[in-house]
């Protein structure tokens, strides 16, 4: 196995496509084509990870955080991010960063915090725009349920809880080929009128290229037409923040408790209570003063974030509870969860959950 064996599993589950833009995702650090000795799972990637992928022969590291987030200049040691670069490249580790692709994912980052929680009947909280991309191409009649059928398998069609799902329309297509034209139906230099289905299907932004080869592989024609648009359409299932409910309602004393238990936090920063049972609770791990208006307008009870400064609590205006649980503890279940996904997928080496504690922030 090599080192994009392990990407192509990591993207399956959040494709990089779906990173924030400004976000820094993807192998940072190594040789994609580099034989894989043993991968370490960890939330951020420090000197003392590098230590401890080198002490468990691992020469890949699949991190959260990306390491290098803006451009580096120089490598002198200087810095922590330029040592840990520099030890990474001295002793053949690969660093691959998976970030706000997973923050993205319907299975990521905020339905761990879900699932931690308990929460029922999720919904992604802030969906990603220009996600759904529409194909429409042109193929003749004898031709139309093979292409349809192999544009399905490839991954179009997709709508939501349907598959397989498709628009066609009978017509007629003509063509006049030159004399560098090979037709595969008519001849060159006459003109040709064909009984054609105009096919449309909708796929996810990150499989055109597949889609397309799909497409070329499959079309019988020599030239194909298509088109491809952007759609506008709300994406079910790729965005940042969720939104779910508890089983039982609390108040919300009782349920600040029973989150800092739930996400093992030492403390949480909150506004105001509410004068009602806490139900509806939307989640953003990580920085998510953004999310405060998206809450709000989910009908939320009560916000999981990070991160939030002294005026953003006021903007809860009695109507929601901010609750900042800290930004690693937000996100900490995350590189265990990774690890169970990685080791289902892969079973002929070990996948190992980093021992270090990378969390910056110290309480009294």
């Amino acid at each position: 196995m090599i080192i994009q064996d392990v990407i192509n599993h990591l993207h399956n589950l959040a494709p990089l496509a779906y990173a924030e833009d400004f976000d820094n995702v993807g192998l940072l650090v190594g040789d994609k084509n580099e034989k894989v000795s043993g991968v370490l799972v960890t939330l951020d990637t420090l000197e003392t990870v590098v230590d401890e992928a080198i002490e468990n022969k691992c020469n890949l590291i699949v991190s959260f955080h990306p390491i290098i987030f803006k451009g580096l200049k120089k490598l002198t040691g200087k810095t922590y991010v330029e040592r840990v670069v520099i030890k990474a490249i001295k002793h053949n580790i690969a660093i691959f960063s998976i970030h706000t692709a997973l923050d993205n994912a319907f299975q990521g980052v905020n339905s761990i915090i879900c699932d931690q929680l308990g929460l029922k009947n999720k919904t992604v909280l802030i969906p990603q725009s220009g996600t759904i991309k529409k194909l429409q191409t042109y193929v003749p009649k004898a031709n139309a349920e093979a292409l349809r059928t192999a544009l399905f398998k490839a991954g179009a069609g997709n709508i939501g809880n349907y598959e397989s799902c498709s628009f066609n329309i009978e017509g007629e297509g003509t063509y006049l080929g030159n004399e560098d034209s090979n037709p595969v139906i008519g001849k060159k230099g006459e003109l040709h009128t064909e009984k054609e289905m105009a096919i449309s299907v909708t796929f996810k932004k990150h499989l055109e290229t597949t889609i397309l080869k799909t497409l070329f592989n499959t079309h019988p024609y020599e030239e194909v037409a298509y088109e491809i648009s952007t759609l506008e359409n709300t994406n079910q299932h790729i965005g940042i923040g969720m939104v779910g409910e508890l089983e039982n309602a609390m108040e919300t004393e009782d349920c600040l408790r029973f989150i800092k238990n739930k996400m093992q936090t030492q403390s949480i920063r909150h506004s105001k209570s509410l004068n009602h049972p806490i139900k509806r609770i939307a989640v953003l791990g990580g920085s998510g003063s953004f999310a405060i208006p998206a809450a709000k307008a989910a009908n939320a009870d009560l916000l999981v974030t990070a991160d939030l400064k002294y005026h953003d609590f006021f903007s809860a205006e009695n109507n929601i509870v901010l609750a900042d649980i800290g930004h690693y503890e937000s996100e900490q279940f995350t590189k265990t969860f990774l690890v169970d996904y990685l080791s289902k997928k892969i079973t002929n080496f070990a996948i190992i959950l980093s021992k270090t504690n990378t969390n910056p922030i110290k309480y009294l």
